[in-house]
């Protein structure tokens, strides 16, 4: 789910760029500026998925699911190449082999979750979802700190879906589940990708890659209704809420936070999904729905404060 300002600036809200020297800032200070900033990015990442989300699900009696991804891939697609205009010569295999997987697992993400969200609640699908970034994230680290943070972000997840996960539809918790597992393939080469291309050009060509492979897929699923202007609008809309600016948002985090403690940042969407449906879809929360979101909140707090008290989370290198 997706983010963008590369402009030359201090650290807590843009990387510098590979033709501007990084800001001198005090040691001490430059370290909590540092973290501060990918981690903002990650929150305000967040926040706009989730609401672009809830947007998607009043769009989809509309267009169909695989509709609605067909849109929001395209339309993020040419917004990003005409923003970034990506530099097609230059790059080895290495790089397009990476922003390729990139693009595919992106693709996968976006038509798994969707169609999850088509047979089971936008909440309990983000739930699950979210299991494959904790899974990342207890594989990833190497502190068993960050295991019990993860822990305790399971236990809210859990808390948020009910108990009642074996009550749903099996297909829906089967694509909610694949769609986490492609967004923790969506985070390792997110990085990946983000080392390898400059400033969002790598973005750019991936959602293109993921574009032009769901393409045929939603014209064979929704035909003409993708050509109604209402829809399409909409489905910009929520291209631009749900794709271009937290993808960018979280491509530009990542190069400067460790792939451990984003993934615990991101058990913080079902939070944020309930947020934006009571908001939005008018969906109430229950007592044991808000004391999940606590957990998640408190692990995903305890996550980024002991990344950043052992400096664990640096500030870019030039060029990166």
């Amino acid at each position: 789910m997706n983010e963008p300002d590369r402009s030359p600036g201090p650290p807590v809200t843009a990387a510098p760029s590979s033709t501007t020297p990084t800001p001198v800032t005090p040691a001490g200070g430059q370290h909590r500026l540092g973290s501060l900033g990918p981690v903002g990015l990650v929150l305000a990442g967040g926040v706009s998925v989730q609401f672009g989300g809830a947007l998607a699900v009043t769009l989809m009696p509309r267009a169909g699911a695989l509709g609605v991804v067909t849109l929001r891939l395209l339309a993020a697609a040419i917004v990003l190449l005409l923003v970034c205009r990506p530099r097609l010569r230059g790059h080895s295999r290495a790089d397009w082999g990476t922003v390729a997987v990139f693009g595919i697992a992106m693709g996968a993400m976006n038509g798994l979750f969707y169609a999850s969200v088509a047979r089971i609640p936008l909440g309990t699908a983000v739930t699950l979802e979210v299991l494959g970034p904790l899974t990342l994230s207890v594989l990833a680290s190497r502190r068993a700190i960050n295991a019990l943070w993860a822990a305790l972000a399971l236990a809210g997840v859990f808390l948020l879906g009910g108990g009642h996960f074996d009550r749903l539809d099996t297909v829906g918790v089967a694509f909610a589940l694949g769609a986490g597992a492609m967004w923790a393939a969506y985070i390792v080469f997110s990085a990946r990708t983000g080392r390898r291309f400059p400033q969002a050009d790598g973005l750019a060509l991936a959602m293109a890659i993921a574009a032009l492979l769901f393409l045929p897929i939603g014209i064979a699923a929704s035909g003409a209704r993708l050509l109604d202007p209402t829809t399409v609008a909409l489905g910009s809309a929520v291209a631009l809420l749900s794709s271009v600016l937290p993808y960018t948002l979280e491509l530009l985090a990542l190069r400067r936070l460790p792939a451990s403690t984003f993934a615990i940042l991101m058990s913080l969407e079902p939070a944020l999904a309930a947020t934006a449906g009571f908001l939005i879809l008018d969906q109430a929360l229950s007592a044991a729905e808000a004391a999940a979101i606590a957990l998640v909140i408190v692990a995903s707090i305890g996550a980024v404060r002991t990344q950043v008290g052992r400096g664990k989370i640096p500030l870019p290198a030039e060029g990166q």
